[in-house]
This record gives structure tokens, sequence and C-alpha cells, in this order.
């Protein structure tokens, strides 16, 4: 009876003492949670009191966990990487065996991952990272802590361009996660996602097949499709479409039969979606994607209906969602522009340009991911294009410096957007008659892109460019001709450009007198753009060829031509094809004796000629036009203004 009487006081002395101890880290921890959600967050009392718990020498794993929240409160919220990754490597190496605790539970990070291989990983704070690395590797079973600890710290590591370090820390944490589903999947995502931002697309799409089949062996069909999806996606970089089109088959039955939770199986689809209509546009097939693009649409409208209650799947690997649904909502206003810019309808790319911006503007008021900006880069790009041919290259300017002062922002958005950069600035150098300019900003992106389809549509432009100039460059415009031969072996699948480079050679071939075969090209031309709705090569074809049947005397045909280049230029609307078609209407009409036709139409060619010289000159007075003599390095910070334009107006009047 005496032996059970002490037992019983010790157990209850240490039952005492353990609530003691729980008591005063529930208090550091609260008050350190209170500190980081204040508004504005005071990190410097929140780091205090995480490091209070310290001098109490507490058990390994609250000494394990409270490494790695400062850590992650470091990495987030200031810039001492130093100490963040000192404490994660400390957690990591000492990971082990509660999982779970409700004592961490208090002030633990989202549960939920998130499978991203659209942008970089958000930047996390750094020195605390290192340490739950090591001490959690000394707990068994302490799988929270030393996963996370492993995942922040070779974020900071990538951050700080050690991804040499980062990839075997992230290699031994999949090794020995295999029997935390979660863990292990997100530790796979995540590794995909850094070989992805390497540009070494075979080895991640290696993990994410890997991850794909690890996700069936345990159950989550919802998360294998996240890993095939994200797979697709890679592949389709790669334009490995044979491989693309059975894997994304496959994608298509699993989504469509998952049943679970319907903000998640709707991510799905939009995910899915998303992918086949880029797929489509990649292509240049702007018709046929509009089935696609519908469903997309009114996917993403359900999704913005379903409420955002968290309801935590059974299986620990569905813990996963693609993208935000705020995010996903400005992706699907992104493909709408493409889309809108591609098949020539400018006005609507512009109504959907702005709402997807001014939705960025107030994300970017609480989110930092890099993502974000990727997508304001991507949506500027193509309404910088846009207001190149609605005759606003004021505005186009403006914007372009917009996109270099995001790119100054972030070296790996500038890596992954120079060559863009500077085709539209070739671009824009094109629509003020700087063809000098012109030729060395298309040059200087040919040199540093290695996307087919980009290289394609760069080399389409500087043709155009070299035959615009005459016998300047007679030797090397055929061999970009020869590189683009529409007829022969097109270096890319895409009907657009496959299409645009026929109007190229019917534009040559029209400078050059050969009209019988300028005609044949640009009917081809023709019949390509008009199977797949592309407005503005439609427009171009028509009002060259109404200018070839012009000058051989067939004023009817001529017209015939002419006409509705003129009706689908003012629908678009494209500044230029509207200039080129009132002037021959005006020619027309005066070589047939149609005097008031002729006045109409002269006075029309007078308006355009009038805006797109106003808008000329404004752009060429601004400080930013500085920016087409810039071929080299990093974009320049400052620009000096000029006296006055620089330009010849010739080409447009």
């Amino acid at each position: 009876m005496a032996a059970q009487a002490v037992a019983a006081a010790q157990a209850a002395a240490q039952a005492a003492q353990a609530e003691a101890a729980e008591s005063w880290y529930l208090a550091l921890l609260g008050f350190a949670e209170h500190f980081r959600t204040s508004s504005p967050p005071k990190i410097r009392l929140c780091v205090h009191c995480l490091q209070a718990v310290f001098p109490f020498k507490p058990p390994q794993r609250i000494e394990a966990r409270t490494h790695l929240q400062l850590g992650s409160v470091l990495y987030h919220h200031t810039k001492n990487s130093e100490q963040a990754r000192s404490h994660l490597e400390k957690a990591v190496s000492a990971g082990g065996a509660v999982s779970g605790e409700a004592l961490g539970d208090a002030y633990r990070g989202s549960s939920r991952g998130t499978a991203r291989l659209w942008g970089p990983p958000r930047p996390r704070p750094t020195p605390y990272l290192t340490s739950p690395w090591l001490i959690s590797q000394q707990i068994p079973q302490f799988e929270d802590v030393k996963f996370e600890a492993a995942s922040l710290l070779s974020e900071l590591y990538c951050q700080e361009n050690s991804v040499d370090a980062a990839k075997p820390l992230l290699r031994k944490a999949i090794q020995i996660s295999q029997q935390t589903p979660y863990w292990h999947c997100r530790l796979l995502f995540q590794l995909a996602q850094l070989h992805t931002l390497e540009k070494d697309l075979v080895s991640a799409c290696d993990l994410l097949g890997v991850g794909a089949e690890y996700a069936r062996v345990v159950g989550s069909e919802y998360t294998r499709a996240l890993f095939l999806l994200s797979k697709g996606m890679l592949l389709l970089m790669e334009r490995k479409l044979q491989e693309v089109h059975p894997l994304l088959t496959l994608c298509g039955q699993i989504v469509e039969n998952w049943q679970g939770n319907p903000i998640q199986k709707e991510s799905l689809r939009v995910f899915f979606l998303v992918l086949q209509v880029t797929h489509y546009l990649d292509a240049g097939q702007v018709k046929s994607v509009k089935p696609c693009l519908k469903q997309l649409q009114q996917c993403i409208q359900t999704i913005s209906t379903l409420h955002d209650d968290e309801i935590l799947p059974s299986n620990p690997a569905d813990l996963f969602h693609w993208l935000p649904k705020e995010h996903m909502c400005v992706l699907v206003y992104l493909v709408t522009v493409m889309h809108s810019m591609q098949a020539g309808y400018l006005e609507k790319a512009q109504k959907y340009t702005d709402k997807a911006l001014m939705q960025l503007e107030k994300l970017k008021m609480l989110d930092c991911s890099p993502i974000l900006s990727s997508f304001q880069v991507i949506l500027l790009e193509h309404i910088i294009m846009c207001r190149l041919v609605t005759g606003h290259k004021a505005t186009a300017l403006q914007e372009i410096s917009q996109v270099c002062q995001l790119c100054q922002q972030s070296p790996r958005l500038f890596s992954n957007h120079a060559a863009q950069l500077h085709t539209l600035l070739g671009l824009y150098c094109v629509s003020v008659n700087c063809m000098d300019n012109a030729e060395a900003q298309f040059t200087t992106a040919l040199r540093l892109t290695n996307h087919q389809e980009l290289w394609a549509f760069i080399v389409t432009n500087l043709a155009s460019v070299y035959i615009r100039e005459g016998n300047r460059h007679q030797e090397v415009l055929y061999s970009l001709l020869e590189r683009i031969n529409p007829d022969h072996s097109f270096p890319v699948s895409s009907h657009c450009l496959r299409a645009a480079a026929f109007y190229v050679r019917g534009l040559f071939s029209f400078f050059q007198g050969r009209y019988n075969e300028a005609k044949r090209f640009l009917r081809e031309t023709l019949k390509m753009s008009n199977a797949e709705d592309l407005n503005r090569l439609t427009a171009c074809s028509l009002v060259l060829l109404g200018h070839i049947f012009y000058v051989l005397g067939n004023h009817r045909e001529s017209n015939n031509m002419v006409v509705p280049a003129m009706q689908l230029a003012s629908k678009i609307p494209d500044m230029s094809v509207q200039l080129w078609s009132s002037a021959l209407l005006r020619d027309l009409n005066k070589a047939c004796g149609n005097t008031m036709d002729a006045h109409e139409a002269a006075q029309m060619h007078q308006n355009f000629s009038q805006q797109l010289l106003q808008d000329h000159i404004e752009a060429c007075s601004l400080p930013e036009h500085n920016l087409i003599t810039w071929t080299d390095g990093p974009p320049p910070v400052q620009f000096q203004a000029q006296n006055g334009p620089n330009t010849s107006l010739a080409s447009l009047l």
C-alpha cells in the first residue's frame, strides 16, 4: 500500500509539473502569436517571446518546435536569413516522436500544402530554420517539425542561391517520409518545383510521376490528379505533345470520377481546363478553343459561389490545393485576355485586363506571392501588344516601362521575361518607324530565348522589318524566310504562326512585284485565318490583296477586298489597317469617279493620320522612349528626357 501511495504521489507530481510546463509554454506561445498577428505585426516582440522558451530548458520536442517557429517567423517577416537558417537547422536535426501535439498546434502554420508549379516559392525567413532540422532528426516520429523545417530550410537555401544545398536536404526528407503521406507528397512537389525553376523539366517530370504513383498507392486520387496535371503542364512546356494527350485524357477521367470537397473538385477542373485552353492557344487554334474556354469561365463562376469552409479530408495525402480561389480567378482572366488578343477582340482584351489588374492590386496588398507578379507581367505583355495595334503607343511604352520595373524587383522574373520584353520593344520600334532599333531589339530577343514559338514570332516580325527596308538585308532576309517556310518544314505547330508566315511571304512577294505568287500566299493566309477566326490576320491579308488588285488595275476586286478589311479593322480596332484601307478606298473611289465616296474616305484617312501622328509625337517625347537603345543587361533604372521625337513619320502618312 505504501509503495502504491508513493507511486501515486510521484505521478501526481509529474502531472503537476507537466501542467505547469504547459502553462508557461502556452502563455509565451500566446503572447508570440498575439504580437505576430497584430496590425501592424510586432515581429521583434514575437521573437522575444519565442526566445524566452529556451531558458526554461524545455523538453526536446518543445525546443525543436520553438526553433522551427523562430525560423519561420524570421524567414517570413525579416531579412535575418542567417539566424533563421541556424534555428531551422537545429529543428531539423532534432526531429522525432510527437506529431500533431496540442502544444504545437497553437502556433503551427497552415496544415494545407500548396501544389504550386506556376511560380517560384514564396520568400520566407531564414536563420531559425536550421535548428529544427537537426533536433527533429533525434526525436523518433516527430515528423511535422522534421519535415516542415526541411521544407522551409530548402526554400531558404534556394532564396540564397544555394540550390546544391537544398536538393540533398529535400531528397533525404523524401526518403524518410514515405510513411507520412502528406509530407512525402509535399516534399516531392517542392523538389519538382526546384528542378522546374532550374529548367530541368525531365527530372521534375520524373518526380511528379513518382508522386502520382505514390498517391495512387495511398488511395488519394485527388493528389494523384494534381501530380499528373502538374506533369502535363511541364510536358506542354517541353512540347512533348504525344505524351500530353493520353495524360490529359487520363486526368480528365480522374477529375470527373473523383467525389470529394466541391472546391477541390472544381479547382482540379480549372487546372485541367487551363491546360487544355493554353494548349489550344499555343497551337494558335483560337476558334477550336472556345468550348473549353467557356467551360473554364463557367467553372470559375461555380467556384466563386462555393463557401471556403475548411473540410479536412480523412486522407492526409489530400491536404493540398492547387491555387487559392482568388489566384484562379486572375488566371482565368489572363487566359481570356490571351484568347481575345489572338482572336483580335482587343476591346474585350482591354476589359478583362482591367479586371485582372484591379484584382491583382488588391491581392498584392495582402499577399507577396511571386506568382502574382508573374501574372501581372504576362497580362501587361498582352495588353501592350493590343495597344500597339489600337494606336496607343504612348500608353504601351509606359506599360513596357512598368514591366521593366517589375523585372528589376526580381532577377528570376527578368530571366523568364527578358526575351519577351525586348520583343515588345521591337514591336514598339516598328510602330514608330525606328527600324534599326527594331532590328537590334528583335536580334537581342532571339539571343535570349530558346522557346520555339517565341523564336518563330520574333523571326516573322524581324523578316517584316527587313522587307520594309528594301535591299539592305537581302541575304539575311532570304535566310530568315527559308527558316520559317510554311510550305515545308515550319519549326512550330502553331496554326496562327504558320498563317502569319504565309502573310510575310506574301508581303515579300508583293514588294518584289511578284503579284501572282503574293496572291497565292495571301489566299493561304486567309484560308487558315478564317478557319480559326484570326481576325487581325484576315484584315491584314484582305487589305494587302486589295492593294495588289488595285496595282493590277482590277478596281472591282480591290474594292471587294478593301471594304471587308476596313469593316473588320474597325471592329478590332486596328489603326494601321484602317489607315491603309482608307487610303486605298480614297484612291479606288477617285479612280472610279466616285467623288463623294472618295472625299469621305479621304476624310477618314486624315482623321486616322492625325490620331496616329499625335500618338507618335507623344510616345517619342516620353523619357521611356530611350528604352529602344537598351539591348544588354538588366533594364535601365532611369530614363533621360529627350528634346523631342527623332523618328520619321513618313510610313504613317
